[in-house]
């Protein structure tokens, strides 16, 4: 397979005003996917995008390229990502496209497409864009022409959905739910979700201004919301990411709930209710921890590339149903085509329902090894990880934690970073074989 310029494991993304994110990259990218597409049968697309300043710039630019193309558009304005994923299907298009950057900053921005059932586009379609960038812009002509609509009623319909995947036999009411929306596309959605179901809600990062969007909020960045939580004395906590589709948690005492304990608490349940359907898969960087529970309770567990585009190709290729990233991207096939922060919510909350335990109960079951991750920005202008220093580093450090901990090094899909990531017993070891690992990673960059 030919090596992606453009699209990585999540889009195509990058810092807004620099190249690829422009608005003439942008345009010309709608274009080439546009004629992609309409090669094979698409006449119409959908675009959404979440809450930062420079969506407005980006949409704009996909819609002209794609109605250069030939294609129509329906606008869904802001929209989580799973969202989008969703009204692609219901709406009978042949793609969505996602404007966002995810966890990001503000200044960064992003391209992503979902096929037609609400998956992400295949590999060979990604490729076939991009040969189609490396020719000129064109244009059909006017009488053919791609119109563009504006979808009013987005955000209802998805609302909706988002409730129906919670059994009719439960209620949150009585319960008292602090959400952080991260300032992102979940704003008007997620409050509205876990209120109209019955619980009282507490909103935090709910005023989006196009500049604050995952700024000290949302699932990657946690005190905000766990100060909530113990502040009001809430049940527990739910943080979702700018772009909705990661889940972190927070229960009464103010603990994390990363993704591993997430699926974890998802699988038991499902077990537990004679609902679970194979086994689960998780990443690189999935906690040992859940492995371990998982085997516990007899539920098969496998490994995949880190990336929730890795996780999907590794549910399909075993045919079962539940995935997760430890970051909080969770995949309930049962439910949904897509990694989606508030169905995963709902999923965990329906685990409460049944057992009639708290979330501070439920995820006793699951021991976490302590795990270090330190992130190391490189330029890109070598690579760090064949360095002869850092290949040392790790077989020492590995050397050190034979048949009691594991050592992982990746570069990051999305951003330029290296990830060092380090798991065994105790804390302060593992924290200080990670360091030795990276110092010696920050010396090859």
């Amino acid at each position: 397979m030919s090596e992606r310029r453009y699209f990585g494991t999540d889009g195509i993304r990058g810092l807004v005003g620099q190249y690829p994110i422009t608005p003439q990259f942008v345009m010309k990218l709608g274009y080439a996917a546009g004629r992609v597409l309409a090669a094979q049968g698409t006449k119409k697309v959908l675009i959404g995008k979440d809450t930062r300043i420079s969506g407005y710039m980006l949409e704009s630019a996909l819609e002209a390229g794609f109605s250069a193309a030939g294609i129509d558009i329906g606008l869904l304005g802001p929209m989580p990502t799973p969202g989008i994923a969703y009204l692609t299907k219901t709406f009978r298009a042949e793609a969505g496209i996602v404007i966002s950057a995810s966890h990001n900053p503000f200044y960064d921005n992003g391209i992503k497409f979902f096929s037609q059932d609400g998956q992400k586009l295949p590999d060979d379609v990604e490729l076939a864009i991009e040969a189609e960038l490396d020719k000129e812009m064109g244009c059909v002509e006017s009488a053919h022409l791609g119109k563009a609509n504006r979808i009013e009623d987005a955000a209802g319909r998805y609302i909706e959905f988002c409730k129906s995947n919670f059994p009719n036999q439960f209620s949150l009411k009585n319960m008292k739910i602090v959400v952080d929306c991260a300032n992102g596309a979940t704003y008007h959605i997620a409050p509205k979700v876990f209120r109209e179901l019955g619980a009282e809600v507490i909103e935090i990062g709910t005023s989006p201004n196009g500049t604050n969007i995952n700024h000290e909020c949302g699932a990657t960045s946690m005190v905000a919301i766990s100060a909530a939580v113990l502040e009001h004395q809430a049940d527990l906590g739910i943080a979702l990411d700018g772009d909705g589709d990661r889940l972190m948690m927070v229960d009464h005492t103010g603990y994390v709930i990363d993704g591993d304990e997430s699926i974890y608490v998802i699988a038991f349940n499902d077990l537990q209710s004679g609902n679970i359907d194979g086994g689960v898969v998780g990443t690189l960087m999935s906690n040992m921890g859940l492995e371990l529970a998982l085997a516990d309770m007899g539920v098969p567990f496998a490994r995949s590339k880190v990336g929730d585009r890795y996780v999907m190709e590794m549910l399909k290729k075993k045919g079962w149903k539940l995935g997760a990233e430890n970051s909080g991207h969770v995949i309930n096939l049962n439910h949904t085509s897509t990694g989606d922060g508030i169905i995963a919510a709902l999923n965990v909350l329906t685990a409460v329902c049944n057992t009639g335990k708290t979330l501070f109960e439920l995820r006793q079951g699951m021991t976490k090894l302590p795990q270090v991750l330190v992130n190391v920005r490189f330029s890109g202008e070598s690579d760090p990880l064949v360095n002869t220093d850092v290949v040392a580093a790790v077989e020492k450090v590995n050397e050190k934690l034979t048949g009691r901990g594991r050592v992982l090094l990746r570069k990051s899909g999305t951003e330029p970073l290296i990830r060092v990531m380090v798991e065994g017993p105790e804390h302060e070891e593992v924290t200080a074989l990670a360091n030795i690992i990276a110092d010696a990673v920050k010396l090859a960059c």
